[in-house]
């Protein structure tokens, strides 16, 4: 399946972490890569063989190298075996937590704010690694809209975007900062892979895009409270991992037709007549 938008965001996240590792000197090592992704092809083995009765040959492999390329990415422990839990849990909340045929959160997501919560500090988000490099967050941001494109969701990332720009834009307009600070703040690694490897999501972000528009709002302006008027970090993954148990309501309010990877297939490339809503 070549057209598969997942066979991009496996080749973007796959370059960006061999970047990270080879170019930018981020903080993680081989073995971090190897156990986290290991831990999650094997999980995602065990539990579509238990759940969905699946043989090994049909197993869906390339959701879990997105998720754990991301949790490379993101998750830092000095502690080995949160590099395994993490992308454990990751797998295991598709099959666990699930609505209406689909599961409710990014694993990424989730599995990031459920090793934050049991850790003890042990685990951390590596959220300005990527330094405030403009060339490094564009090329980022273009690499990232191009795959959010390819998956169908572009709109929920540019939303998401435009609102946090907008409240960034309120705060330095109230409190005087300059703008340079709010530059910096963009100019963000993490934010961007949230903004088109998290959000965009489309098994996770609600199916209608009017309801898009709002859940791309409410998780800004969660972000924005927890990280401005809260004074606490990781804004943007609490403010996700929140507004993402709105989504089947959001999906029983707005109906439109459920994202299937398959139904993109044919559909990924410039002059397609019909896309998924």
């Amino acid at each position: 399946m070549k057209n598969d938008a997942r066979t991009y965001q496996i080749a973007m996240l796959g370059s960006f972490v061999i970047l990270g590792f080879f170019v930018l000197g981020f903080e993680f090592s081989p073995l971090q890569v190897f156990l986290t992704i290991t831990a999650g092809l094997g999980t995602q083995l065990i539990a579509e063989m238990l759940w969905a009765k699946k043989r090994w040959s049909e197993i869906e492999w390339r959701s879990a190298l997105i998720t754990t390329f991301s949790l490379c990415l993101l998750l830092r422990s000095n502690n080995p075996l949160w590099w395994i839990a993490g992308s454990s849990i990751a797998m295991l909340s598709k099959f666990t937590l699930r609505w209406d045929g689909r599961h409710i959160y990014n694993p990424a997501n989730f599995a990031l704010g459920a090793c934050l919560l049991l850790s003890g500090g042990e685990v951390w988000i590596a959220a300005g690694q990527w330094g405030s490099v403009a060339v490094i967050a564009f090329i980022v941001l273009i690499a990232g809209g191009f795959v959010a494109h390819r998956a169908l969701r572009s709109d929920v990332s540019l939303y998401f975007l435009a609102f946090w720009c907008m409240a960034l834009g309120y705060r330095m307009f109230v409190l005087h900062e300059p703008w340079p600070i709010q530059l910096n703040r963009l100019e963000n690694g993490a934010l961007l892979l949230f903004t088109f490897f998290m959000i965009s999501d489309p098994r996770t972000t609600p199916v209608a895009r009017p309801a898009r528009i709002i859940f791309a709002a409410l998780v800004a302006a969660g972000a924005y409270y927890i990280q401005f008027k809260m004074f606490r970090t990781n804004g943007l993954i609490w403010s996700l991992l929140i507004f993402s148990s709105l989504v089947p309501l959001m999906n029983r309010i707005w109906r439109a037709e459920k994202f299937e990877w398959e139904k993109t297939v044919g559909q990924l490339w410039p002059g397609a007549r019909s896309q998924p809503t």
